[in-house]
C-alpha cells in the first residue's frame, strides 16, 4: 500500500527515488518543475523535496494540505518560509552534513588556486605566455585565515587547514566556546584587522544579506584574499568591485554570485560580470563547491536518515 506522495523538485541521487519507492512512498520526480507545476500538485503531496531553485512560501503552505515534512538537499533554508511551516506542524529538515566536506575541498583550492595564480598564469600559458617572475606565488603556510560563520561548512574547512600550519580566527554570532588548538574565536573586528585570507561561511538571512559591503572591505587591513562559497547576495557585488579597485583586497574567488541568472542580466550586472571576468585575481565557479559527486550521494542519504528518527 502507498503511504503518500512525495514531489522531488530537483536533480537527487537515484539513490533516494529508489529507497523512498522501496518503503512504499509514490514519487514523482520533476528535476525542471517550476513553481506553478509545484503549486498544482502540492495539495496531495506529503514530502517535498527541494533545493536552491524554487520558493516555498506562504501560498505553498496553505494549500499543503497533507504536507508533513519538507526536506532541503544542503545547507540554507532561505527559500523556505521554516516558521511558518513549522506553525502549521510542517517538519523542515536541511542536510548540510551532507556536503559540508565538498564545500570545504572546493573553498581550499580556490584559496590555493587565488594565492598561486593557477588559473590566470595557465590561462596565460594557453596564449603563448611563460611569465614566471610576474606569476610568483603566496604560500598560505602560517597565514591568518578568518572565517566568517562557523557551523558545517565553515568548521570542514577549517579542519582542511590542519596542514599549512595557519592560525583560524573564526567568528559565528550565535556560536560560542569553540577555541582549541589553532582555532580561536574572534571578533569581526579582529579578522579585519588581521586576517590575510577571509572565507565567507554565513546563511542567506536578513542580516547577512549584503554583509560584505563597502563598510566591510574599507575595515580590512591585511589587503586579504577574499573567499565566498556560501550564498552570492551575502557579498555586495559594486561593493566587491570596488574593493578590488581599491585594492582592499589582494583578490576574490568565488563559488557564487549575487545573481546567477547569467542569462537574465540587465545590462548593469552584464558589465559586472564581465568586470570581474577581465580580473587575473578573480576566480569565479557556478555554484558547486557543495555539488561533488559524493555530497550528491550523501545529502540523499542524511535526509533518509533524519526521516527515519520522526
Amino acid at each position: 500500500m502507498k503511504k503518500g506522495l512525495i514531489l522531488i523538485t530537483a536533480p537527487v541521487h537515484p539513490f533516494l527515488v529508489e529507497t523512498l519507492k522501496e518503503r512504499g512512498y509514490e514519487v514523482i520526480y520533476e528535476p525542471a518543475m517550476d513553481y506553478d507545476q509545484m503549486e498544482q500538485l502540492i495539495p496531495g503531496v506529503q514530502g517535498l523535496v527541494v533545493t536552491t531553485r524554487l520558493t516555498v512560501d506562504r501560498n505553498i503552505i496553505d494549500q499543503a494540505a497533507q504536507l508533513e515534512w519538507i526536506g532541503r538537499l544542503g545547507s540554507g533554508m532561505e527559500l523556505i518560509d521554516a516558521h511558518y511551516a513549522t506553525q502549521k506542524g510542517i517538519r523542515c529538515i536541511s542536510t548540510p552534513e551532507g556536503n559540508r566536506n565538498a564545500v570545504a575541498e572546493h573553498t581550499v583550492s580556490l584559496v590555493l588556486c587565488l594565492m598561486n595564480k593557477i588559473c590566470s598564469s595557465f590561462e596565460e600559458v594557453r596564449n603563448g605566455k611563460w611569465l614566471r617572475t610576474e606569476n610568483r606565488g603566496t604560500e598560505l603556510r602560517g597565514k591568518k585565515v578568518g572565517i566568517i560563520g562557523f557551523g558545517n561548512t565553515g568548521t570542514a574547512f577549517s579542519k582542511l587547514l590542519v596542514p599549512f600550519d595557519v592560525q583560524v580566527l573564526a567568528y559565528d554570532k550565535y556560536k560560542k566556546g569553540f577555541s582549541h588548538d589553532y582555532i580561536e574565536e574572534a571578533t569581526l573586528e579582529r579578522i579585519f584587522a588581521e586576517a590575510e585570507v577571509i572565507s565567507m561561511h554565513v546563511p542567506l538571512t536578513n542580516e547577512t544579506f549584503h554583509m560584505a559591503n563597502d563598510a566591510f572591505f574599507y575595515r580590512l587591513q591585511q589587503q586579504p584574499f577574499f573567499i565566498t562559497t556560501c550564498r552570492g547576495p551575502v557579498t555586495e557585488t559594486s561593493a566587491l568591485i570596488k574593493a578590488l579597485d581599491e585594492k582592499k583586497i589582494r583578490g576574490a574567488a568565488l563559488d557564487v554570485l549575487e545573481n546567477e541568472k547569467i542569462a537574465l542580466y540587465s545590462e548593469n550586472d552584464r558589465s559586472d560580470f564581465e568586470n570581474l571576468l577581465s580580473r587575473p585575481n578573480v576566480i569565479i565557479t557556478p555554484h558547486i563547491a557543495g555539488y561533488s559527486h559524493e555530497a550528491f550521494l550523501k545529502m540523499a542519504t542524511v535526509l533518509l536518515e533524519k526521516l527515519d528518527r520522526t
